[in-house]
């Protein structure tokens, strides 16, 4: 990083802060009953949602579908991002996250607290940073 501009330097640190804020918005679609209508747009047209526990997702209709499934699962979530690690290369970037919250089924109504791993892609697409590929790996799953 020593060798970079301080315009690429500060480059470098708007595209982690979108990234972040990519990540936000994620989370409030998914804290706002896994909103089919909206999660589109946090991917890129070929993007990819992934989970051994979940499910897999390719496009946005698949993950439309896949969120159409969250929302009748769950009847509450807050996705607690934290502990991010972000490494931009140019229109490409990389992010591990991690999060911590509670979620509540409707089917049974059992309360669970889940811990997950985020391994993201991500891909500047206009201008705009999107998930091209997003991991989750649930790590925990225990009563609360």
């Amino acid at each position: 990083m020593t060798n970079m501009t301080l315009e690429e330097r500060i480059t470098r640190l708007e595209d982690i802060e979108a990234i972040k804020q990519l990540k936000f918005r994620y989370s409030h679609i998914c804290d706002d009953g896994h909103n089919p209508a909206h999660i589109a747009s946090v991917f890129a047209e070929d993007g990819i949602w992934e989970s051994e526990a979940f499910g897999i997702a390719k496009g946005h209709a698949e993950i439309e579908e896949l969120f159409r499934g969250f929302e009748s699962m769950f009847s509450f979530s807050q996705h607690n991002m934290m502990n991010p690690i972000i490494e931009v290369n140019g229109n490409t970037a990389t992010g591990i996250w991690y999060i911590m919250g509670p979620w509540d089924h409707k089917e049974d109504n059992k309360e669970v607290w889940l811990a997950l791993r985020y391994d993201d892609d991500y891909v500047k697409i206009d201008g705009e940073w999107k998930y091209s590929h997003l991991r989750a790996d649930l790590r925990m799953n225990v009563p609360r």
